[in-house]
């Protein structure tokens, strides 16, 4: 013999249990006046012959003509509600459940505007809401007794990656640009998915990215490129590397007499070593003194002939084709000047008057050849002189 339903109530017993039915193996019993408890995080849908007939919200309630007034036109039975008729109870948990992950199975294809297109995978996490339980129940639980979180997860992450993967490509132009478009990319494709989601009486409270990653291949180039960002002036990366380069090789690896290890094997490839570190060496040290002693490479003279910025290590005019002298500086403002300069073209000094020594600056008159302070010995001045300058 059945046993009536007087009490029916449902306390959540797992973190993720979303849908709860009473009794569990379907209709049962119930007896017409039975106490029916709702807690505050629940509301509680009343079912007979397979129709929801109302949503009762947190609270005790009576299953009585009072409180479901469409059961009492459903139980018109001649003797006065007082016989037991058959229902279910459905139970669900409003409560936001949280720890909710999405993220991409195999990567995207991404059209980056800097590296071309590449693949990235994302991942992050969701939390989400039943806000429609009868609307939910209907489209989504159906006829089953219990609904858990995992039976939804997967449905909820493919519907996320697929508005990702519209958003990512409409809004984002480059990888590098990602990290700062973190939090508007999550509520972007939340507010997309407010419709995709509201047909099943579901909200997607948060939606959080926690990375974007492409694969290793573009991570190298990315890191690549920092590294040039880094280096900066490459001119003085190289003469930098240079001298640490002489260093080695004038400390011969730490032997003793230059042989790395203090063997006759030892100093055959240390002597090979020093040998094709000279060779490379002796190539660059050249150039490289060149642009220490004569300026930055960077650095512009102007061509006497046609007033033309060129650079400085240039040897003919690149707009007119003057064969450009001995490079100097003005002794004033340091400006790079030709020798060829009558003034100077960023201070105005008068270099046909003035003469002043190379290393010290101190003020010569015309025909010195050796400074009067410091003994710096000064250019022939049939080469440093302008044509047509007096002694």
């Amino acid at each position: 013999m059945s046993q009536f339903l007087e009490v029916i109530e449902w306390v959540d017993a797992g973190a993720d249990e979303i849908v709860h039915r009473e009794p569990q193996e379907g209709s049962g019993e119930t007896k017409f006046g039975a106490q029916l408890v709702v807690r505050d995080s629940q509301a509680a849908v009343f079912f007979r012959d397979g129709k929801g007939l109302d949503v009762l919200g947190p609270g005790r309630h009576s299953l009585s003509t009072l409180n479901l007034p469409i059961l009492t036109k459903l139980l018109s039975l001649p003797w006065g509600f007082t016989s037991p008729f058959r229902a279910e109870v459905y139970f669900v948990n409003l409560k936001v459940f949280i720890n909710l992950r999405w993220g991409t199975k195999d990567p995207v294809v991404f059209k980056d505007r800097e590296l071309g297109a590449i693949r990235l995978r994302a991942f992050g996490a969701f939390t989400m809401r039943v806000t429609q339980p009868l609307l939910f129940i209907n489209s989504v639980v159906g006829t089953r007794g219990w609904l858990n979180t995992s039976d939804i997860e997967g449905y909820l992450r493919e519907v996320i990656v697929s508005r990702f993967n519209d958003f990512l490509g409409e809004h984002v132009d480059s990888v590098l640009d990602l990290p700062k478009a973190y939090d508007e990319l999550g509520a972007g494709v939340k507010a997309r998915l407010y419709d995709d989601l509201r047909k099943y009486g579901i909200e997607l409270v948060d939606l959080l990215i926690s990375r974007i990653t492409p694969p290793e291949d573009v991570q190298r180039m990315i890191d690549e490129r920092s590294g040039m960002e880094a280096i900066g002036d490459m001119d003085r990366f190289l003469k930098f590397k240079a001298a640490k380069a002489i260093d080695a090789a004038a400390g011969g690896g730490g032997g003793p007499n230059g042989g790395g290890n203090g063997t006759a094997g030892g100093d055959t490839v240390a002597s090979g070593l020093g040998l094709g570190v000279g060779a490379g060496l002796g190539m660059m040290i050249p150039g490289m003194l060149y642009k220490t002693f004569a300026g930055d490479a960077c650095g512009t003279v102007r061509c006497t002939a046609c007033h033309g910025e060129v650079p400085i290590d240039s040897r003919f005019c690149l707009r007119c084709g003057h064969q450009l002298v001995v490079i100097r500086k003005c002794p004033r403002c340091d400006k790079n000047l030709t020798a060829e300069a009558s003034f100077c073209p960023s201070c105005g000094l008068d270099l046909k008057t003035e003469l002043h020594c190379a290393a010290c600056r101190t003020k010569l008159p015309h025909g010195t050849k050796f400074c009067l302070h410091c003994g710096e010995r000064l250019p022939d001045p049939s080469v440093t002189a302008p044509t047509g300058s007096r002694p």
